[in-house]
């Protein structure tokens, strides 16, 4: 839900979003840690691709999942060198909050990420299903997503802010105390 909620940000700008469902990787190749299997060199390509990564995974016992560790581990060194990621999680309740920042940041920056973008995590409660079959995000959390994805598109994707302001050079700014 919280990748559906960025995804349809993300194309407000014009950005084209391409999706990996590490779920849908053959579990044999992630269990016995086959990095050389088709499935998982194509989705290690992908990342490649990618100008920036929004990772999602929920939260069980305060740590992201296992099939998200998985393949992690099977990835190079520098699989994510250069890029931007924006991690989201979701969980039961706010105690597991940190978990994006004390489990999961340290994986990411091992594997050379260039910026790590403060997490947006969700908890139950902040989402609502609705009748339809659709969600409904709490507005503090749409917010937080709002805000995520600015930076995202900001930082990650290098486009303008959307706030009217253009950028301005540091040689152009003058400071006085």
């Amino acid at each position: 839900m919280l990748l559906d909620a960025v995804a349809a940000r993300l194309a407000l700008r014009d950005v084209a979003v391409e999706r990996l469902a590490i779920r849908e990787l053959p579990a044999h190749a992630l269990l016995l840690g086959e990095a050389s299997h088709p499935g998982v060199q194509k989705a290690a390509e992908q990342l490649r691709r990618a100008d920036a990564i929004v990772i999602a995974t929920p939260v069980y016992k305060a740590a992201y999942s296992g099939v998200l560790k998985v393949f992690l581990d099977l990835l190079p060194q520098s699989a994510l060198k250069g890029k931007t990621v924006l991690p989201l999680a979701t969980g039961g309740s706010p105690h597991h909050m940190l978990a994006l920042d004390y489990a999961l940041r340290p994986v990411l920056q091992s594997l050379a990420a260039r910026h790590i973008l403060p997490g947006v995590y969700a908890t139950d409660g902040q989402v609502t299903l609705q009748p339809e079959g659709a969600y409904l995000l709490q507005a503090d959390l749409a917010q937080r997503l709002d805000e995520a994805v600015e930076t995202l598109a900001i930082e990650g994707l290098r486009m303008s802010a959307t706030t009217g302001f253009e950028p301005v050079a540091f040689s152009r700014v003058r400071c006085s105390v």
